[in-house]
């Protein structure tokens, strides 16, 4: 078995693709897992999708075959042409696949690197496979192990300090734009996780907010975790604010775009709209000098400061990283020796169990000396098997486990267990 990672991100895909590919609803997850999990060789699938990425880990037998057969499904769901995911796709297996999704749990291979909101995100995404019966053990082992690898790197390193996300960078340009934000009032549209974010960085730049959304009581708690520098209405009245508001932040979830050409009218002031939602809030065709649009793949000029100024401590962090990787398959490798010490231990006493029945009804033995005779096979068995078991145990250190564990199958006829 194999752990395949199918990879598009804001590296190998601009956001016009990306938000075709965006499984950011329950029903487009559940639609793409049910999809995946046709392929018979494929185990356990999750989806991760987020404004600057979207992923299937999956846990398969055939790795080669999967990773075609994923990517038809996403061409399938999206409707981008198949021949162009192909292109664009990175894959990773096994080593490879599990470095990928320590290194995304870690931030380090975000938009912006050191971003916070990433392993909350894969947790939810991993929750949903899980309850929904499409991943088990292999892939919570590994989610597991990419909560303790971030923490390692969030603790040993100083990447997240003053950290940074999509929706700061999206403020701190706005800021760039306007000198200060100051007495200014922001609109904000959705409320939530980004637009959240969003929200907390202006009011903290001096801004006030007013948030629209469709669930009136999620803002209602959103302006009432904030404060008095918030506050919030209907989005029944978006055309309203949108046109009479010079600065316009959206991060929803909808679908499709909700500030198009109907929704814009002339106005004598300039409007600045960053669209921090994938897929794309904001489609106006008929832009006028008047305004201007930032989406998320814009705000890459900024993002490059900020991975120059942590560029030293990435480094670090890819070691920790490579070395969390290692432990996993070292612990991984070790856990296939585990069942083979058990059986072997249990055929032995078994033997030993059968042969010392013989020997006492063939008179070979009297009942009274069983115990005594139970005490020395036990003891014979134990310094017989002592150097297997020490060998099977250090199994992680050897590049060639798998092998290793297939012939002591083999040799002492021990069933294949199915989830290995």
């Amino acid at each position: 078995m194999h752990y395949l990672s199918i990879s598009f991100t804001h590296k190998n895909t601009d956001i016009s693709v990306r938000e075709k590919l965006a499984f950011n609803t329950p029903e487009k997850k559940l639609q793409i897992l049910k999809l995946i999990k046709t392929d018979k060789d494929i185990n356990e699938a999750m989806v991760i999708s987020t404004c600057n990425r979207v992923e299937v880990l999956s846990f398969s037998n055939e790795p080669k075959t999967s990773s075609s057969h994923i990517i038809k499904c996403m061409a399938i769901a999206s409707g981008v042409f198949e021949d162009e995911l192909f292109e664009r796709a990175d894959v990773f297996e096994d080593s490879g696949a599990l470095h990928h999704l320590f290194s995304v749990a870690s931030s380090l291979d975000s938009l912006v690197v050191g971003e916070t909101q990433i392993m909350g995100q894969i947790k939810n995404d991993f929750k949903f496979a899980l309850e929904n019966q499409f991943c088990g053990e292999h892939i919570n082992k590994a989610v597991d192990y990419a909560k303790i690898c971030a923490a390692k790197v969030r603790n040993d390193t100083q990447i997240s300090n003053n950290p940074i996300s999509v929706s700061s960078v999206a403020v701190a340009k706005a800021k760039e734009i306007f000198t200060t934000l100051q007495g200014k009032t922001a609109l904000i549209i959705g409320a939530g996780e980004m637009c959240e974010l969003a929200a907390k960085h202006l009011i903290s730049n001096g801004a006030k907010v007013l948030i629209l959304n469709r669930s009136s009581e999620r803002v209602e708690n959103l302006v009432g975790r904030l404060g008095e520098m918030a506050d919030w209405d209907t989005i029944l009245k978006l055309k309203e604010y949108v046109n009479k508001s010079d600065l316009i932040f959206s991060g929803t979830s909808a679908p499709n775009p909700i500030i198009t050409d109907e929704t814009i009218q002339p106005t004598t002031f300039h409007r600045y709209f960053f669209d921090i939602a994938v897929p794309r809030d904001i489609d106006i065709k008929n832009k006028s000098e008047l305004i201007d649009i930032y989406s998320v793949d814009d705000l890459k000029e900024i993002v490059k400061q900020n991975l120059a100024l942590r560029e030293e401590q990435a480094q670090l962090a890819y070691s920790i990283v490579g070395n969390s990787t290692y432990e996993f398959l070292k612990a991984q490798k070790t856990s296939l020796s585990t069942p083979i010490i058990k059986a072997i231990r249990q055929q032995a006493k078994e033997c030993a169990e059968k042969e010392l029945q013989k020997a006492i009804k063939k008179g070979y033995l009297k009942n009274s000396d069983q115990e005594e005779a139970y005490k020395l096979i036990n003891q014979v068995l134990n310094s017989f098997l002592h150097p297997m078991t020490i060998n099977l145990k250090q199994i992680g250190e050897t590049k060639n486990a798998l092998d290793i564990t297939k012939s002591m199958k083999y040799i002492f006829d021990i069933k294949e267990d199915k989830q290995q």
